[in-house]
C-alpha cells in the first residue's frame, strides 16, 4: 500500500504543477493582437521594413551626446557599454559600427533596444541621424551623407564579407 499512496501524492503534485505552469511565472501583461505589430517590427537587409524618415551625422551628433555617450563614451569608442566606433578602421572590430554586415542591422538593432533606458522611444528620424553618425564616426559615410529607407541598405559595410550571408543562400542551409 504505501507506493500506491506514493504514486498518489507524486500524481497529485504533476496535476498541480501543470495547472500552475498552464498559468506562467507571472511575469510581463500579455499582449493583444493590437499590440503585436508594435513589437514585430523587423528590417530586412536589402531595406524592406524601414520606415519613411531620414536623418544626418550632424543630427545624429547632438542625439547621440544626449542618449548614448552615457553608456558608449563621448566618443563611443572608450565605452564603458560595447563600443560603437572601432579604435582602429583598418582592423575587423566588434564596435557595433562595422561589425554587422548590413547598415540596416544597426537601424534595427537601435530602433528595438536603445537607448537602454527607453527602448523604443525613438523617432524614426532620430533613429536614421543615430545610424548616419554611428556610421560616419567609423568612416563608412561621409559626414554629410543623409540616411533613410534609400540610401542605408546601399551602404557596403566593413564586414560585409566578413560573415556569411544567409540572406544569400534562399533556402539553402550550410548546416
Amino acid at each position: 500500500m504505501p507506493m500506491r499512496s506514493g504514486f498518489a501524492a507524486f500524481a497529485l503534485l504533476g496535476l498541480a504543477t501543470t495547472a500552475s505552469m498552464s498559468e506562467g511565472p507571472g511575469l510581463g501583461v500579455p499582449l493583444s493582437r493590437d499590440d503585436i505589430p508594435d513589437f514585430a517590427i523587423h528590417i530586412m537587409p536589402d531595406g524592406t521594413g524601414l520606415p519613411d524618415g531620414s536623418g544626418s551625422a550632424a543630427e545624429g551628433a547632438e542625439l547621440y551626446e544626449f542618449q548614448c555617450a552615457f553608456c558608449h563614451g563621448e566618443t563611443g569608442v572608450e565605452g564603458p557599454i560595447e563600443p560603437l566606433v572601432a579604435s582602429h578602421p583598418d582592423e575587423f572590430s566588434r564596435a557595433a559600427g562595422v561589425y554587422w554586415p548590413h547598415a540596416t542591422t544597426l537601424f534595427d538593432y537601435i530602433r528595438r533596444a536603445m537607448p537602454f533606458h527607453a527602448p523604443k522611444s525613438l523617432e524614426d528620424d532620430e533613429i536614421y541621424a543615430l545610424t548616419a553618425y554611428i556610421l560616419a564616426r567609423n568612416g563608412v559615410i561621409d559626414e554629410g551623407d543623409i540616411m533613410d529607407a534609400t540610401t542605408l541598405p546601399s551602404v557596403e559595410m566593413p564586414a560585409r564579407d566578413k560573415t556569411v550571408d544567409l540572406w544569400s543562400l534562399q533556402g539553402d542551409t550550410p548546416f
